[in-house]
């Protein structure tokens, strides 16, 4: 029996783009079969490993890109019929509480209400998410153990996760955040999301192939 094709979408919660990706994962695993490896990592510890700096940053002062990523992102949501993606008007948020929190509710088997209710009060009823106390009725309102995740987050396992994972991606050719991984294939950016369901499709049938 081959090895099941690997992949992978390594994400923050402070990135918008990695949220708009998220919304087109499931049409992507519907359709091929696969079923994406969610990895959090830490996009400020990317960007600190790897020299880098997010859009604002990167494109502050550069005449017309600024409004073409706009133009791209509104094309996106189009495209994939998004209707209730909204700016965080605290952008850029500290996710270092968010990340660990992915990790937390991970290691305690409740990471997809996390995942969601992340991504609900960072892009769809947008919120302070580094605000201790905002962040934690965020979570309540959503039915999470918030006491429990948050002190779990703070444990030296947790936390030493997330550093690995932020490694690891590095090592692994990551400079930002959404990056995707199909077996060894790298994806990085939302737009490319067409790219990783053909490469999805390809070695699948080369698995299939090969076994046959």
């Amino acid at each position: 029996m081959a090895h099941p094709l690997k992949v992978e979408f390594h994400f923050d919660f402070g990135s918008p783009n990695a949220y708009l990706a998220k919304r087109v994962l499931p049409g992507i695993e519907q359709r091929t079969g696969v079923k994406f490896e969610y990895v959090p990592v830490l996009l400020g510890g990317v960007f600190k490993a790897t020299g880098n700096a997010s859009p604002a940053e990167t494109l502050r002062g550069i005449k017309n890109k600024q409004d073409y990523q706009t133009l791209e992102m509104q094309r996106f949501i189009r495209r994939h019929n998004i209707t209730n993606f909204k700016s965080n008007p605290f952008f850029p948020v500290n996710t270092l509480m968010l990340m660990r929190g992915a990790i937390a509710a991970q290691f305690e088997g409740v990471f997809e209400p996390y995942f969601h209710a992340a991504y609900h009060h960072m892009w769809e009823e947008p919120k302070k998410m580094d605000d201790v106390e905002v962040f934690r009725s965020a979570f309540k309102a959503s039915g999470l153990d918030v006491d429990r995740l948050m002190a779990r987050a703070q444990q030296d396992d947790v936390k030493k996760k997330l550093i690995d994972n932020t490694s690891d991606a590095v090592a692994r050719g990551s400079f930002g955040s959404p990056t995707f991984f199909v077996g060894k294939e790298i994806f990085f950016g939302k737009d490319q999301l067409r790219d990783v369901e053909e490469s999805i499709v390809e070695q699948l049938g080369s698995a299939k192939a090969k076994t046959a």
